[in-house]
């Protein structure tokens, strides 16, 4: 849930901007500002700290409010799931990070100021929610997710300082398994549940634009070679506390991926429209012929795999 967001971030902010900028054509509208253009800056401020605000209201009270509160603390969850919850925070961080620095880039503001207030954005909102986390004695606040979360932020803003561009992009993929139907009230009872707590079927991938790191070469600028994370036979967080003897106990393993995949914010386009719907999807694996790798030395072909 916390980092499925950019989506509804981009649309919720195109929907502000749009009513308040309706007299320019949709095309001016989502054209960058070569210059600071301040009611921009300023509808760029007022809608994320409304959306941020009223995510952080609503989480509180449809997340948190159901369970007694504590003392501020931390938990050791970092052995949790074969890490994929981690993953996700990189993931989620990485994103709001991106999206906070492109709305500063189309309201016109510095660079500098792009880096700092915009692409910080994904660490400072998840570091609010992980102190909702600390206070709740159900949960507990986690340094590995804090770490997690400065990972994804430090990966963005550190291509965009030694490359100008973003070369490496994390990407989320998912299909369904068999072991969400063993424990639906932890990992999912519908598809849409699923996807957010079905660690099993997720994959996080690192895709690499190769044009990017070979300039002089041939290689089709959108052409990306991705690598991917996965583990499998989870039915709960602790491998330990999955011992039910009415649930069948599969053996959790690792899986790695080696796989093809496009970068869409790459393909040539004269139409912000496009580039605007480019980026939104593009923090999505395509589907592609991989090659999987599991810790036990076994391997496997997929000819599409998602």
């Amino acid at each position: 849930m916390k980092w499925n967001k950019r989506l509804f971030l981009v649309l919720f902010l195109l929907t502000v901007l749009n009513a308040a900028f309706a007299q320019n054509s949709l095309e001016n509208f989502l054209k960058p500002s070569d210059t600071l253009n301040m009611q921009r800056r300023n509808a760029v401020l007022i809608s994320e700290t409304v959306l941020a605000t009223g995510t952080l209201v609503g989480l509180n009270q449809l997340w948190y409010a159901d369970y007694p509160k504590s003392d501020f603390h931390f938990i050791n969850d970092n052995a949790d799931w074969n890490q994929m919850d981690k993953l996700g925070h990189v993931f989620s961080s990485y994103h709001l990070g991106s999206i906070g620095k492109d709305a500063l880039q189309w309201s016109g503001e510095s660079r500098k100021n792009q880096l700092i207030y915009g692409a910080t954005l994904g660490f400072v909102f998840l570091s609010a929610v992980e102190v909702f986390d600390g206070y709740s004695s159900e949960w507990g606040a986690s340094m590995g997710d804090v770490i997690a979360n400065a990972s994804g932020t430090a990966l963005f803003v550190s291509q965009e300082l030694l490359w100008n561009e973003q070369r490496i992009v994390p990407k989320f993929s998912f299909h369904t398994t068999r072991y969400a139907s063993l424990r639906p009230e932890v990992l999912g009872s519908s598809l849409n549940e699923q996807i957010l707590k079905d660690y099993n079927g997720q994959t996080y991938w690192l895709s690499a634009n190769m044009a990017s790191f070979f300039k002089a070469s041939k290689i089709p600028k959108w052409l990306n070679v991705a690598v991917g994370y996965g583990a499998e036979g989870m039915i709960n967080g602790h491998e330990e506390s999955a011992n039910n003897p009415s649930i069948p106990n599969p053996k959790r393993f690792r899986q790695y991926y080696l796989s093809l995949d496009v970068d869409l914010t790459r393909i040539e386009t004269k139409s912000h429209l496009l580039k605007t719907v480019f980026s939104i999807f593009n923090n999505v694996k395509l589907p592609a012929p991989t090659v999987e790798f599991t810790q036990y030395n076994q391997l496997k072909w997929h000819f599409v795999y998602f």
